[in-house]
């Protein structure tokens, strides 16, 4: 894997109708958001070659607002991303990553966000920016790495949803 792309599901329903927060579906605003971030993403030229989606509905709906800007992407849905730890989220990412290019995570907090925080302190990114992305890493937000061939990771973005009603 030469990318990591860790890609927080859009924002979601407080409750579902079936009480489960596996269930929680996408708000519009998350929808909207999700194509967003999915079309800057893409416009940058970080396109996954396999994206690795939490089975959670809100991460499932986060994948297909997006999804039309990667053609070509191979897509699994994962239950073991929902709500998995930074640990197991990167773990998951290394696994597949072997052999790819570009690979996306669709999943949730807290794991991202650590995740997140981890590769930025690993990378030795500016004290600023591991900190602004300790304090937010909101729905819709998007992290980026470059991982060198020893699999050493090095910040190629942090993106925040444009938050517009």
């Amino acid at each position: 894997m030469d990318r990591l792309i860790l890609f927080r599901h859009g924002k979601a329903e407080p409750d579902s109708a079936s009480g489960d927060d596996f269930d929680r579906r996408l708000e519009p605003r998350g929808v909207r958001e999700s194509a967003a971030m999915g079309e800057s993403l893409a416009d940058l030229g970080m396109r996954p070659d396999l994206a690795l989606v939490s089975a959670a509905t809100r991460t499932r709906e986060t994948w297909a607002a997006a999804e039309a800007v990667f053609p070509g992407a191979e897509v699994r849905f994962e239950k073991d991303l929902y709500l998995a730890d930074a640990g197991s989220i990167r773990q998951a990412a290394e696994r597949a990553g072997r052999g790819r290019g570009t690979v996306m995570v669709v999943g949730h907090n807290p794991g991202l966000q650590e995740l997140a925080v981890d590769l930025l302190t690993e990378g030795k990114a500016p004290p600023a920016l591991i900190a602004r992305a300790a304090r937010n890493f909101p729905p819709g937000a998007a992290a980026v790495f470059l991982i060198d061939n020893k699999g050493r990771p090095a910040f190629d973005g942090l993106f925040y949803p444009e938050r517009g009603e």
